[in-house]
C-alpha cells in the first residue's frame, strides 16, 4: 500500500486557489448534457468524480470536448440521449451515480449502472421508490435497494406527487429533481421526514435556474416542477471553487497561526458548507470573507470545543472532528447519520483512527463525540475515502503520522497534498550520513544538543527492536510481532544515552546476541517498513538531527540540510581504536582498519539504499578536524539552509 509520511508540523500561511465544486461541476455536466443548446463549463473540477461522469456522457454520445486546462465544451441532447443502449461504469461516484440513475431511468433508454464494491453497498433504494412511483422501470441485478442497476424505459405517469424520504442522503432529492423535466409532466416531490443536508439541495435549485429550470417549493416538504419544463443552456458556466475542500485549509489557519487564505468561494457561494467557517468560529477561530474568499487564524488562546449540529454541512463537518484534537473540552458532532452512506461507514472510521492517535471518541448512531488527548503517532488508513486522508492531515500539527493510500484525495482534490505542503511549515530535519566510524553520531548528538532539537541514531534502531522484542518473548523471525514491536518503540536518544522504556540501554544493545538479532530483524520487509515510520516520527517540534547511512537519501529525502560527514579509513580506525581502549577493550589496529575497510564496500555496494553521498548534500570531511570544527559547521550550514 502507499503511503505518505507527514512530519509535525509547526505553522501554516498563505493562500490557496480551491478547485471546483465536485456538488456543482457534476450537477452542471449532466444538465448540460440535458439542456438544449452547447454549453461551455469553466473551472470544473478535475477529479476521479468527474472522469467518471465525463466517462458516462461519452458512452450515451453527448458531444464532449476539452478545451484546455478546467475548461470543456458539452453539446446538449436536448433530454434524449444518443445512444440508447449502454453499460456505465460510475466507480465509487455518488455525485454522477444518483443523478444518472434519474436522468437515465426516464430518459426511454435501456442501461446498466455498475460501480466498485463500495458502491454496491451504498442504499439507492429510496431513489428508485420515488422514480418506480412515476412509472420507471429499474431492476436490481445484486441486493435489493443498492446497486447495480438495470434501467429500460418508463412508462410515465401523468402528474401526482413522488415520496422520498429526506432522512438518508439529500443526492436521492437531488437526482429526482434534476430528472422530472424529462417526464413532460408536472410532478411533486414530497419529502417524507427531515432532510438532511438542505444546502445541497439550495446547490441543486439554483443550477437548474441556470439552466431555465425553477422549481416550485413549500419549504423543505415539497417541491413542484412543471409541465414543459426543459433545459436551455446558459451559455457559459463557472464553476464555484469547492467550499467542502475550503474546509481544509481554513482549519489548517486556525490550528497552525495563519493568516490562511482561500480563493473562489466566499460570502457570496451558493454551497452550504461555506458554514463551516461560522463553525469554526464558534471554536475562536478568527474567519474573515469577502465575496470570493475566506480566510482564517489561530485565537490567541486556542481553540475551545463545541457542540453542533452539523445537518447543513455533513461534508465539511468532518474536518471538526480532526479540528477538535486542538480544542480544550469535548467536542460534539450531532445529526450526521449521512456519514454512515457515504463512500464509507465515515462514523465508525473517524473514531477508529482518532482513537488510534490517542484521542477519547464516542459514537453513536448520528454523532460522535472527541475529547483530546496526549496525541500520538499513527498509521492512519482512509479506507478509500478521499475526505478521511484530507481531514487527518490537520493531526500533523500534533504528531507526525502517516497516510495509507493518499491518492484517494483524487476523487475531489488530486493535488491536495501538494497545496498543503506549499502553506505549512514543517519541522525542520538535518540529515547526516556517512561511513561507519566516522563520528556522525557524535556530531549529530552535539548538533541538536546545541539547536534544542530532537537526536534519532538510525543505526542503534535495529538493536533496539531486537532488544524490544527479546524482552517481550517475540520471536526474532515473527515479522508481524516484531513488525508491531518495532512500530511502538519507546525510544529516547539523549547524547550518548539510550533509553528503551525509560531504562538505559546502551550497553546491553551492544552485545553479540543482540547484534546477530538486528541482522534478524533487519531482513524482514515489514519491519523496516515499521522502523522507516519510527524513525520519522522523531520528526517533532522543533526539529531533528538524525544520523545514519540513509537518512538524507531514503528516511528524510526532503531534508533542508543533508550531510555527508566522513574521514579517511585510517582516521575512522585510530578513533575506534582510541574509544575501545578508553572503555577497557582489547583492540587491535590493523583488525579494525580491514573491518572498517569491508564493511566500507558492504555499506556502498548493498541494493537497498547504498551508502552515498546524496546530490544535495554537503561534504563534510574531518579527517583533519576537531569535534568542536565539525559541529560548528553543521550549525553554519543550517543556519544558512534555514534563513537563505
Amino acid at each position: 500500500m502507499e503511503f505518505l509520511d507527514l512530519p509535525q508540523l509547526l505553522s501554516a500561511a498563505g493562500t490557496v486557489r480551491l478547485p471546483g465544486s465536485k456538488s456543482i461541476s457534476n450537477r452542471v455536466l449532466l444538465l448540460a448534457a440535458l439542456a438544449e443548446g452547447e454549453t461551455e463549463v469553466r473551472d470544473l473540477l478535475a477529479s476521479d468524480d468527474t472522469e467518471r461522469m465525463l466517462e458516462a456522457l461519452q458512452t450515451l454520445g453527448v458531444g464532449v470536448t476539452h478545451l484546455g486546462g478546467e475548461a470543456w465544451k458539452i453539446a446538449g441532447c436536448g433530454g434524449r440521449f444518443p445512444v440508447r443502449q449502454a453499460e456505465l461504469f460510475l466507480g465509487n461516484a455518488g455525485t454522477a451515480f444518483r443523478p444518472l440513475t434519474a436522468a437515465l431511468a426516464l430518459a426511454g433508454g435501456d442501461y446498466v449502472l455498475k460501480g466498485v464494491a463500495r458502491m454496491h453497498e451504498r442504499p439507492i433504494g429510496d431513489l428508485v421508490d420515488g422514480l418506480r412511483q412515476l412509472g420507471a422501470d429499474v431492476t436490481y441485478l445484486g441486493n435489493d435497494g443498492y446497486p447495480p442497476l438495470q434501467l429500460k424505459p418508463a412508462t410515465i405517469r401523468p402528474g401526482g406527487a413522488v415520496k422520498v424520504r429526506g432522512d438518508v442522503s439529500s443526492q436521492f432529492l437531488t437526482g429526482l429533481l434534476m430528472a422530472l423535466p424529462l417526464t413532460g409532466e408536472t410532478v411533486t416531490v414530497e419529502v417524507v421526514g427531515e432532510l438532511i443536508s438542505k444546502p445541497y439541495i439550495e446547490i441543486t435549485l439554483a443550477t437548474m435556474a441556470r439552466f431555465g429550470v425553477v422549481v416550485e417549493r413549500d419549504g423543505w416538504q415539497r417541491f413542484t416542477v412543471k409541465a414543459g419544463s426543459r433545459y436551455l443552456s446558459p451559455g457559459t458556466v463557472y464553476v464555484e471553487g469547492d467550499a467542502s475542500s475550503a474546509s481544509y485549509f481554513l482549519a489548517l489557519g486556525a490550528i497552525g497561526g495563519g493568516p490562511l487564505r482561500v480563493e473562489g468561494v466566499g460570502a457570496d457561494s451558493i454551497q452550504g458548507d461555506v458554514k463551516f467557517a461560522e463553525a469554526l468560529a464558534q471554536m475562536g477561530a478568527i474567519i474573515e470573507t469577502g465575496p470570493n474568499w475566506m480566510s482564517a487564524r489561530a485565537p490567541q488562546g486556542g481553540l475551545v470545543a463545541v457542540d453542533l449540529d452539523c445537518n447543513h454541512i455533513p461534508d465539511a463537518a468532518m474536518t471538526l472532528a480532526t479540528a477538535a484534537l486542538f480544542a480544550r473540552g469535548t467536542t460534539t458532532l450531532r445529526n450526521i447519520a449521512s456519514w454512515r452512506v457515504k463512500e464509507t461507514d465515515r462514523i465508525a472510521a473517524m473514531a477508529t483512527e482518532l482513537r488510534k492517535l490517542g484521542a477519547e471518541v464516542e459514537e453513536g448512531a448520528d454523532y460522535i463525540k472527541v475529547t483530546p488527548a496526549a496525541i500520538r503517532p499513527a498509521a492512519i488508513d482512509t479506507y478509500d475515502d478521499h475526505r478521511m486522508a484530507m481531514c487527518f492531515s490537520l493531526a500533523a500539527f500534533a504528531t507526525p503520522l502517516r497516510i495509507n493510500d493518499p491518492k484517494c484525495v483524487a476523487k475531489t482534490f488530486p493535488d491536495y497534498f501538494e497545496r498543503f505542503a506549499a502553506v505549512t511549515r514543517a519541522a525542520p530535519v538535518i540529515a547526516i550520513d556517512g561511513p561507519s566510524a566516522s563520528g556522525k553520531g557524535t556530531v549529530a548528538g552535539r548538533v541538536a544538543a546545541a539547536l534544542g532539537f530532537a537526536y534519532l541514531d538510525s543505526g542503534a534502531l535495529y538493536r533496539l527492536t531486537a532488544l524490544a522484542a527479546q524482552r517481550a518473548n517475540v520471536a526474532w523471525d515473527d515479522e508481524a510481532g516484531v513488525a508491531a514491536i518495532a512500530a511502538g518503540l519507546d525510544v529516547v536518544f539523549t547524547g550518548e544515552d539510550i533509553r528503551l522504556a525509560g531504562a538505559l540501554v546502551g550497553d546491553a544493545i551492544r552485545t553479540e546476541d543482540i547484534s546477530a538479532g538486528a541482522s534478524k530483524v533487519a531482513a524482514l520487509p515489514a519491519v523496516r517498513a515499521a522502523l522507516l515510520f519510527r524513525q520519522r516520527a522523531f520528526n517533532t517540534a522543533p526539529g531533528l538531527v538524525g544520523d545514519g547511512r540513509d537518512m538524507g537519501s531514503v528516511v528524510f529525502p526532503q531534508a533542508p540540510l543533508k550531510v555527508f560527514l566522513t574521514a579517511t579509513a585510517e582516521a575512522r580506525a585510530e578513533r575506534r581504536h582510541k574509544q575501545l581502549i578508553e572503555k577497557g577493550f582489547s583492540a587491535n589496529l590493523p583488525d579494525l582498519l580491514a573491518d572498517l575497510q569491508q564493511r566500507d564496500a558492504r555499506d556502498s555496494q548493498r541494493s537497498v539504499a547504498p551508502l552515498r553521498q546524496e546530490a544535495d548534500a554537503r561534504l563534510l570531511e574531518t579527517t583533519h578536524l576537531t569535534i568542536e570544527q565539525a559541529v560548528k559547521q553543521v550549525l553554519d550550514w543550517y543556519a544558512e539552509a534555514s534563513f537563505h
